[in-house]
């Protein structure tokens, strides 16, 4: 190490000294022993200075310039500032200090660190340790000797153990990990500051004492935790716990602990472990577990809400059976099923007779009990195999797996019927009801449930026109009658849209005077392909689909135009009656309709199928009723006769004319009780001021009798047949009704009448 140069004045006569110890003697032994102590400074690995400054000659050792980067044998040239530039700079100031101080012989400073730049360009370090041997003198140091050491290994090595250290310190302090090491066979324990900390014991005396852990431990734990100590003592293995500790200020903690044993350098068995204070990781669990413990028992709510809506969504809430949605599902299954196994299914399509009845009249809650009784009586109908369902209002379904042979199902359908006829008593009331039912039977490798349930449909829809109370097998000719209904329906649907429905007149003649007093109008369907359809073709569908109203509403306004084209024709009809369905008269805008279409009063007569008017008309029909009258437009029964309407709702009703049903008119010539009956009709209508008017009248006998009986007005083939509008004009001022027999007889009846009258007088 080159350091300043203390004496510049010194003696340069002085011997140079070369290595340690003097070169003066020559002496063989001192030769030996400097020999010696060279050789084991180059192996120690020391590098030797010496800085004579009296005699001013400075020596390096091959091991000093070997570590700096220097040949061995190359010249040092010992100057200090260029050596000094090679110091780090952050130890530059401390380095000048320091050589100061060791110069003047400061033992504090024989021994100082520092690094130096290498000739490679690294920094290593310097392990500097100087003396001085000798003074003058005044005493001032004249020679320092010392060697330089390369630490540079050591304080990368140092310095990577306190990077670890480091490292571990803030790992522990970030954890909150407190470290102890107890002594098995002494019995004493070391704990770190941390761990003293955790366990709220600041302050405490160390050592700590080896009983403090177990005070500390919660009274709800101790017993536990020092068993498994003990345990894991006795057996040299692992302790691994969770447990909870009572500080010293009284906090309770939850600390997770873990220890390993091993054997010391010197044989001691000890044991090293580690303290968390888990408090609020536990916390955090116990939080979450409770949350998840929530869900889950959310979880299931929901799981048993989703059953429930499932089983809600899949079953009819009045009854408890299956509906339609899970009926869909099963079909598919059974079809599977009976094709995969060669079985049969049969499928049973009910529905209660009467059902209507008891719900108007003992209310909707006994209804619901009819359900629930019809339901109970299903369910114990079949077997456990069979499905049923209630597929909607008083409908119900039963699927039954069965051999394609067996004849049993007919069996059943008879139960069940019989079993749905036995009266029900309800509230003090005998409730009964029966059911109607069609069947539809298949298998096969072809075989469709869900057309099997259009077919069993289809068979019902027969059961009930059979008469009810009764059950009916499906057959190919059923499904084209319902084609060809179908078919139907869509052309009335086609002819509305295309106005093919027309009106066609039937005139209306006084019994008396064969005079013209009115017309019927009648619907009819100009079918673009079959020609002319009377109602009887197209009525009962046109109910089915709703649009009876719809046809009439037309007729009507067709009506209303043939009409001003007669009057423009210069002819007069006194009164055009047209038909009207009860669900028309239902209609709560009929009378806002009609008056849109301006009908001049009196010139228009609606006509009530018998069946309308009954007893216990409902409120809206009533209305209706009494609208028409306000408007002018009169009010007929037609087919009386045939249906119930009493006397009662004669009176009520107060309508204009009475139609008495061609049924009771076609056999006046041959029946005398008939020509009694009907002249019992028309007196009734004269008592009560209605006139009577006479369908059917189809020769001249009937004209003869009607006329006979006093009946006001015919309508018949005999006197009209029905015509379209363009040919009433021509036909009544033809007069052509009035000609041959049908004349004369007429002509007859008035001298008869005018000879009574005579003899009268």
């Amino acid at each position: 190490m080159p350091v300043k140069k203390a004496h510049p004045e010194a003696d340069d006569s002085t011997a140079a000294e070369a290595g340690v110890g003097s070169v003066a003697d020559d002496d063989s032994d001192l030769a030996e022993r400097e020999s010696r102590w060279n050789h084991a400074l180059v192996g120690s690995g020391l590098g030797v200075w010496d800085h004579n400054y009296r005699l001013d000659r400075k020596y390096y050792s091959q091991t000093w310039k070997t570590m700096r980067g220097m040949a061995p044998d190359e010249e040092a040239a010992g100057d200090y500032d260029a050596w000094l530039a090679l110091v780090h700079p952050d130890d530059r100031d401390f380095v000048v200090h320091a050589i100061d101080r060791q110069n003047a012989g400061d033992p504090d400073f024989q021994i100082f660190e520092y690094r130096e730049r290498h000739r490679d360009g690294h920094w290593m370090w310097i392990d500097c340790r100087g003396a001085c041997v000798e003074w003058d003198e005044s005493g001032v140091p004249t020679r320092i000797v010392g060697t330089d050491t390369d630490i540079t290994a050591r304080k990368e090595a140092e310095d990577t153990l306190s990077r670890l250290s480091r490292r571990l310190d803030l790992a522990l302090e970030i954890s909150r990990i407190g470290v102890f090491e107890a002594d098995i066979e002494n019995d004493t324990v070391e704990w770190d500051e941390r761990l003293i900390a955790i366990y709220g014991l600041k302050g405490a005396s160390r050592p700590i004492a080896s009983d403090i852990w177990a005070k500390s431990l919660h009274p709800d734990d101790r017993e536990r935790v020092l068993g498994l100590s003990d345990r894991s003592v006795e057996s040299g293995s692992d302790f691994q716990q969770e447990y909870r500790i009572i500080r010293g200020d009284g906090a309770e903690r939850v600390i997770r602990a873990r220890s390993a044993f091993f054997v010391d350098g010197n044989g001691h068995r000890k044991l090293i472990g580690a303290n968390w204070d888990v408090t609020e990781e536990v916390a955090l669990r116990n939080e979450l577990q409770r949350a998840k413990d929530q869900a889950e028992a959310h979880n299931r709510e929901l799981e048993a809400a989703k059953e429930s809506i499932e089983r809600l969504a899949l079953h009819d809430y009045l009854t408890s059976l299956p509906n339609r949605r899970y009926l869909d599902k099963m079909l598919d299954e059974r079809s599977a099923e009976c094709r995969a196994k060669g079985l049969g299914l049969a499928i049973l399509h009910i529905d209660l007779d009467r059902f209507k009845q008891i719900n108007d009249t003992l209310g909707h809650r006994a209804g619901d009990a009819m359900l629930q009784h019809a339901a109970s009586v299903l369910r114990n109908s079949v077997r456990a195999a069979d499905f049923v369902a209630r597929i909607g209002g008083d409908e119900f379904v039963i699927l039954c797996t069965v051999d394609p042979a067996s004849k049993k199902i007919a069996s059943l359908a008879e139960r069940i019927i019989r079993e749905l006829r036995k009266p029900v008593r309800y509230e003090g009331h005998d409730c009964r009801f029966g059911a109607s039912i069609g069947i539809a039977v298949d298998s096969g490798p072809t075989l469709d449930a869900k057309q099997m349930l259009l077919d069993a449909d289809i068979a019902l829809y027969r059961a009930k026109g059979l008469g009810r109370n009764r059950f009916e097998f499906f057959s190919a000719s059923d499904r084209r009658d319902v084609i060809s209904a179908k078919h139907l329906a869509d052309e009335i649907l086609i002819g509305l849209e295309r106005n093919e429905f027309v009106p066609f007149y039937q005139l209306q003649f006084d019994a008396r005077t064969l005079d013209v007093v009115g017309v019927e109008t009648l619907a009819r369907w100009q079918h673009p392909v079959h020609g002319l359809l009377a109602p009887d073709r197209f009525l009962d569908i046109a109910e089915d689909l709703d649009v009876v109203s719809t046809i009439d509403a037309l007729i009507l306004e067709r009506a209303i135009a043939d009409r001003r084209a007669w009057i423009k024709d210069g002819l007069s009809v006194p009164k055009i009656s047209v038909n009207v369905s009860a669900r028309r008269l239902a209609d709560p805008d009929l009378g806002k309709k009609l008056r849109a279409l301006k009908i001049a009063p009196g010139t228009f007569a609606f006509e009530l199928l018998e069946s309308i008017s009954l007893d216990d008309c409902d409120e809206a029909v009533a209305a209706n009723l009494k609208k028409l009258r306000k408007l002018g437009i009169d009010i007929q029964i037609d087919d009386f006769g045939t249906g119930h309407a009493s006397i009662v709702s004669l009176l009520r009703l107060s309508p204009k004319t009475l139609k008495i049903d061609r049924e009771l008119i076609r056999l006046l010539p041959q029946s005398a009780e008939q020509r009694k009956l009907v002249g019992s009709i028309i007196d009734i209508g004269r008592s009560l001021n209605i006139l009577v008017i006479a369908e059917g009248v189809e020769t001249s006998d009937h004209i003869r009798i009607l006329e006979e009986l006093d009946c006001d007005t015919l309508q018949g083939y005999a006197l009209a047949r029905p015509m379209p509008a363009m040919q009433i004009p021509s036909f009544i001022r033809a007069g052509s009704w009035r000609h041959g027999q049908v004349a004369a007889r007429a002509l007859q009846t008035q001298l008869r009448r005018e000879l009574r009258s005579r003899s009268a007088k």
